[in-house]
């Protein structure tokens, strides 16, 4: 077996699920989890009929690289969303992913060069697991930075020795952030743009959540606008990507996008081409007419517009929380450890969140998820209420 294996973390739920062991919740509240941020509003109808209709491709192997339809599609949309002035090509800066998830993934094993000494892959902290795995596996060490509210909850990028540039091969970036929502502004993403160049290393931006935010007039900044804007107009070392599963409801058709540097998706659809990841023809021509439509995403984001201003109406007069400036979840400091009040929380009111330190490392003797939790607003809105309503309840009585 592969000894990098061994090296890997639990998952933070099955954390979780030992946490909650020997737990008895009250039979008379039902369970609200706020743990898993698994979208729950229904999926557009005519995303699913697009399925339907399009099932009698069956019979034909799909290509790694997807129609050109598609590649189209998403080229527009990001030239629109991200005002790329036209400078994104739909044939040599587009694939097709069966989801961030695997993409995330199977990018580190194609970038990270482990003939090298001690290879580096720069990530936040406290972040999706993903990318500690994914560096693992490819050979290279995962290097954390904190994401504390000193840095308002933005990787402290300032505190980088250039000895780690220099061994940095892939920067992992999440705008806006799982678990705080905190957006990754343009100048500083021009900057970690340059420091790509001086040091030789590759960007990829995780950016699935950038179509769930609360003002109209400041959507979340990409990286590859940033390039643009700054003159990098092959968006040299700029790899983004994009999911229809938080943006769409869609987390069943595992559909998204992989864009950026020609060079770079040149070799790594080389690898997926041996990786055998060809997204099928039905998934395809779903997420054409879901890329092609806004309506359904701005419903969508006054739907958690609606959540958030409910429970942070309640939660706010007790508990440190406040409104993110982008994606579903909370991330509220706990007036005792953060494992104890999930516990807690869970044993006596029946709901589930996440401790925030399951999803962080030590990182200079402390763990900038400790004291905190992730709540997951994904629910309908009288759950989210209700659940807010038990946390408060909880916080009352400690």
């Amino acid at each position: 077996m592969n000894p990098d294996l061994a090296h890997l973390h639990p998952y933070p739920f099955e954390k979780l699920a030992q946490l909650k062991t020997g737990c008895t919740p009250p039979s008379d509240l039902q369970h609200i989890a706020l743990s898993i941020g698994e979208p729950k509003h229904p999926t557009p109808g005519f995303i699913t009929e697009a399925v339907i209709e399009h099932c009698h491709g069956l019979s034909s192997y799909p290509t790694t690289v997807g129609t050109i339809e598609l590649r189209h599609t998403i080229a527009a949309w990001l030239d629109n969303r991200f005002k790329l002035k036209g400078q994104i090509d739909a044939a040599t800066q587009v694939l097709p992913v069966n989801g961030t998830r695997e993409a995330l993934f199977a990018f580190a094993q194609a970038v990270i060069d482990r003939t090298a000494s001690a290879p580096l892959v720069v990530m936040p902290n406290p972040f999706y697991q993903i990318y500690e795995g994914a560096a693992i596996l490819a050979g290279a060490h995962p290097y954390f930075l904190n994401c504390t509210a000193d840095t308002n909850f933005v990787p402290d990028f300032s505190s980088v020795s250039a000895e780690v540039w220099n061994r940095c091969q892939l920067l992992y970036l999440c705008s806006p952030g799982n678990p705080t929502g905190a957006v990754i502004d343009q100048a500083t993403l021009t900057s970690l743009i340059e420091l790509a160049h001086k040091h030789d290393f590759i960007i990829a931006s995780d950016e699935c959540y950038s179509e769930i935010y609360f003002d109209d007039d400041k959507a979340p900044v990409g990286l590859l606008e940033a390039a643009i804007a700054a003159g990098y107009s092959n968006s040299s070392r700029c790899v983004v990507f994009h999911s229809l599963s938080k943006r769409s409801n869609a987390p069943g058709l595992r559909s998204g996008f992989v864009a950026g540097d020609a060079t770079v998706l040149k070799d790594f659809l080389r690898y997926r081409t041996y990786h055998g990841c060809a997204m099928p023809p039905a998934t395809q021509s779903a997420s054409i007419v879901a890329w092609g439509d806004e309506e359904h995403v701005a419903y969508n984001r006054q739907l958690y517009r609606e959540k958030f201003k409910a429970v942070l109406a309640i939660l706010s007069p007790v508990m440190n929380v406040s409104l993110p400036e982008a994606g579903f979840y909370l991330w509220a400091e706990t007036p005792i450890s953060d494992t104890e009040f999930a516990r807690r929380l869970f044993d006596e009111k029946n709901v589930t969140v996440l401790p925030g330190s399951f999803l962080a490392r030590d990182n200079d003797s402390s763990n900038p998820g400790s004291n905190r939790i992730r709540m997951a607003l994904v629910a309908p809105i009288e759950e989210c209420i209700n659940a807010a309503h038990r946390i408060s309840d909880l916080i009352k009585n400690i």
